[in-house]
């Protein structure tokens, strides 16, 4: 049967990750056989108790001479009470290591979650945001955090048992049929009919499963759009709206929850059937046996405790099969993560890109989402080092794409970028962004200490040197007067301080990683004009000496800039200073009429 994800593809992708562990995978694989060898000795001792000592039969040679060893071998009651004393050790050694090996299995089980979690988080940062916006933040939180788990599950519910249930029915099955082979053909005529039933019900379990995986991922989805859109929510009153969505969402996912609950259910039935006629009718034709002599009551008896023992694993396996189904929905899920291709990615042979003096060039660039219309359309230009260059155009004009082609979130559909000479598909990604600093628009703050935001670049930063940047980008005075000062731990994304306040802290970042070329994304499009000016002096302070592109609709961030390019639809239709732009009374100098500048 061809599915999506068959055990063996699933077994075998759990392995890789289960491989990274040695010594913890050694540890499961030798308790677990061990509880095999366990549960195999343990119905001697009754057949022992009813063939030899209460019904008095001839043991074999071998078991007298062992026998006879034991002290008071030669009185019935001390064999009893041997016995009963074997019977109690392997049941205390069967107890003991198997709590051992649920011990090994969930400690060993967490390793692959947290091994799978990190991969999928991993991924998922170097995917470029194009492939991300595919993803919501609520689902891209559930693939890292409930779906890794799946893991875990096929390992312990699935694949271990797969071998451990294999092992023991080969065991069980030599037992059995030495015993006789006549009930052992009988055992076995059930497998054909609990393969049909797997077949039959494998892939209806990993499509109910799967839905059942992406309706819990939409649940997650509209709890992160709430927290995150509060404001708009209380300001809009939208708090019933929210919460009739979240029910209607909770039901289809409780839907696709029984859904996949009822087609477990009829799969568990209709094996359980299978297992309960088979022994019934070996139950009926052992006591046949017995009763013509042809087996003892011993035998008898050991031939159902192995029967009840080789059905376990014989279920086992075929109850593999739907475990590995349940947890197949999540596995795809976080497949078609590790299975995205970043866009972007180092060459082979890629270099390190080190002590840049900032020269940067366009040639030919055009670029556009995946076979869309073109957002760049062969732009081409140099900047000196150290210079200033400002990018200007109505929204849609493919500004901030343009920028974001030179830390590589995404490359060029068409021509080159270069820095230094030097092509940035043939440099390290990572020496790249070292050298590169961005401001945006929304300052990225994180839920640490105002230290730990402005070290986010330079982490090895001593606190002296944190101060520094947060007094050349005008923040130092408001971070003093901070009840813990830079030890202050602010809120999700700096919600507790005003946007002047997250974006000098975020100029502050900047001025700390030190790097030669910056990019300011709209740093002040969003302030009133006192704090605008405060963030502009720390701006100047930041962009000096350093090779600066500047994205700005008000424009009196950009008068002092050493260029100006105009973009409209994907094109730089000028090009020029502030005073050579407003002299040719085009695009530019309409921009700086509407806004009262001239």
């Amino acid at each position: 049967m061809q599915t999506l994800f068959s055990l063996w593809r699933l077994s075998a992708w759990v392995w890789a990750y289960a491989r990274r562990f040695p010594v913890q995978l050694t540890a499961v694989l030798s308790m677990n056989v061990t509880s095999i060898i366990l549960s195999l000795a343990k119905p001697w001792p009754m057949v022992f108790l009813i063939d030899y000592v209460l019904k008095d039969n001839r043991m074999p040679s071998w078991l007298g001479n062992a026998i006879e060893l034991l002290p008071g071998s030669e009185h019935r009651l001390h064999l009893v009470i041997w016995t009963a004393g074997a019977i109690f050790l392997l049941f205390v050694l069967e107890w003991g290591c198997g709590l051992g090996a649920r011990y090994a299995n969930i400690t060993f089980g967490q390793r692959l979650t947290n091994a799978v979690a990190a991969d999928t988080l991993n991924h998922l940062q170097r995917l470029s945001p194009f492939v991300q916006h595919g993803f919501s933040i609520g689902d891209k939180i559930q693939r890292v955090t409930s779906d890794a788990g799946c893991a875990t599950t096929i390992f312990r519910d699935a694949s271990l048992p797969l071998i451990t249930s294999a092992i023991t029915l080969l065991s069980m099955l030599g037992i059995m049929w030495q015993i006789s082979s006549a009930l052992a053909i009988l055992a076995l005529l059930v497998i054909p009919y609990m393969m049909l039933v797997f077949w039959l019900y494998a892939r209806p379990m990993l499509d109910h499963s799967y839905r059942e995986k992406d309706a819990e991922g939409r649940i997650y989805q509209v709890i992160e759009q709430t927290f995150s859109g509060l404001p708009a929510v209380k300001a809009f009153g939208r708090e019933q709206m929210n919460e009739e969505l979240l029910r209607k969402t909770t039901g289809h996912t409780l839907n696709a929850v029984v859904s996949s609950l009822k087609v477990q259910l009829q799969f568990k039935i209709l094996m359980d059937l299978a297992i309960a006629l088979g022994t019934a009718c070996i139950f009926w034709i052992g006591a046949q046996s017995v009763l013509a002599g042809e087996m003892t009551v011993g035998e008898i008896v050991l031939f159902l405790s192995y029967l009840a023992a080789f059905y376990a694993p014989l279920a086992a396996i075929m109850y593999t099969g739907s475990a590995t189904q349940a947890a197949a929905g999540s596995a795809r899920r976080i497949h078609e993560i590790i299975s995205a291709s970043p866009e972007v990615i180092d060459k082979p042979h890629a270099v390190p890109l080190r002590q840049v003096r900032g020269l940067i060039r366009f040639e030919g660039v055009s670029f556009c989402y995946e076979q869309q219309r073109e957002v760049l359309h062969d732009i081409s230009f140099e900047v000196e080092p150290g210079h200033r260059i400002a990018l200007v155009g109505p929204s849609g004009a493919g500004k901030s794409t343009l920028v974001s082609l030179i830390p590589r979130f995404f490359d060029p559909t068409v021509g080159r970028i270069l820095i230094d000479g030097q092509d940035l598909r043939d440099v390290q990604l990572a020496s790249l962004r070292h050298q590169i600093a961005l401001v945006l628009q929304e300052p990225v703050l994180f839920a640490v200490t105002i230290a730990e935001n402005i070290a986010y670049g330079r982490p090895g930063a001593s606190l002296a040197e944190i101060e520094a940047a947060a007094r050349a980008a005008n923040a130092n005075d408001f971070i003093r007067q901070l009840p813990n000062g830079y030890q202050t731990i602010i809120g999700e994304r700096g919600a507790t301080l005003s946007g002047g306040e997250r974006q000098r802290i975020s100029i502050a970042r900047a001025l700390l990683k030190n790097a030669p070329i910056l990019i300011l994304d709209e740093p002040t499009s969003a302030l009133d004009a006192e704090t605008e000016g405060l963030v502009m002096q720390a701006l100047q302070t930041l962009a000096r000496g350093r090779t600066t592109f500047i994205i700005a609709h008000r424009l009196t961030t950009v008068r002092q800039v050493d260029r100006i390019f105009v973009l409209q639809d994907g094109q730089i239709v000028e090009s020029g200073t502030h005073e050579q732009l407003v002299g040719l009374a085009g695009v530019y100098a309409r921009y700086v009429s509407l806004q009262s500048l001239a």
